[in-house]
């Protein structure tokens, strides 16, 4: 059984050809491009990423079995370049400039194998575009190199002048990591846990973070303009009380090397991100339905 196409279903394959065909064309041939523009345009009909309703719902002039069995063949025997996909990934993105890139960690598990990524996105008007990822191979959190790489490779491809700055949530703040966004002069705003250590560098006194913020009150915000050393790394400190996700006053702490008045605001794009996962998994594509196990093919 095919879906009906109409024809903009077709306008927009054409649409998106020519720029998969700009980063794509010098390696893949111009079917496959409009393999992969047909694919596009069927996700985002049937919304999952069964291999049966996305033949069925190519805009194409075959029947759903021809495209089942081309999309198979393409999966199976061919190996997509992701630096290029994230090119024209990047390419159709309106603003170029000025970008809060937010960094998370999405994981599922399929059996007894843990799918865990590492994903880097472009926050966009309420949507975290996934633009390059890592698929960690391991349970838990990643370390330090594992995210100096994905930015390494965001800067070798885009360039370092188009980051505004970069958020991240608790689990991405560590002495080697602070430094290496410190030394690459990358702004950053990451939220820290309450009971973090902190040491004023004048007065050599220790205080624990949550500490500097006694007494806010709800919506809040209090932003200190001197440093304080954290694991031994110049930080500026922000924090406000905010409503989490469950409606309950949470104490928010963020870190940062410049612009400390500009944290608590930048810092609420972070929760892009986790649209994009959601529409990745639950609310969107269905990707943990792929039940796939090896990395390399779910990447």
């Amino acid at each position: 059984m095919k879906v009906t196409t109409t024809p903009g279903d077709c306008d927009k394959v054409n649409q998106i050809v020519p720029i998969m065909q700009e980063h794509l064309g010098p390696v893949m041939n111009l079917a496959r491009i409009k393999l992969l523009a047909f694919v596009l345009q069927a996700l985002c009909v049937v919304q999952t990423v069964s291999l049966h309703k996305i033949a069925s719902a190519m805009p194409t002039c075959v029947e759903r079995d021809s495209n089942l069995r081309r999309l198979q063949r393409f999966l199976a025997g061919y190996a997509l370049n992701l630096d290029l996909i994230a090119k024209v990934i990047f390419a159709p993105l309106p603003v170029k400039t000025g970008l809060v890139l937010s960094l998370d960690r999405t994981n599922w598990k399929f059996g007894e194998v843990n799918i865990n990524i590492l994903m880097l996105g472009v926050t966009y008007k309420g949507v975290a575009f996934p633009l390059l990822f890592t698929m960690l191979g391991k349970r838990g959190n990643s370390n330090w190199k594992e995210r100096t790489r994905l930015i390494d490779r965001f800067i070798r491809l885009f360039g370092a002048e188009c980051i505004d700055s970069l958020v991240a949530d608790r689990e991405f703040v560590g002495k080697e990591w602070v430094e290496y966004l410190n030394n690459r002069r990358i702004r950053y705003y990451l939220r820290i846990k309450q009971n973090f250590w902190l040491r004023n560098p004048k007065s050599c006194q220790d205080v624990r973070a949550w500490h500097l913020f006694h007494g806010l009150k709800l919506g809040q915000e209090r932003v200190y303009d001197k440093l304080f050393l954290l694991k031994g790394e110049y930080v500026y400190i922000s924090g406000a009380l905010l409503k989490n996700s469950d409606g309950v006053p949470e104490l928010q702490i963020l870190i940062c090397y410049n612009r400390p008045e500009e944290a608590v605001a930048t810092y609420k794009q972070r929760w892009q991100i986790e649209t994009c996962f959601r529409a990745m998994k639950s609310s969107g594509f269905n990707i943990e339905d792929t039940h796939l196990r090896d990395i390399d093919r779910i990447a």
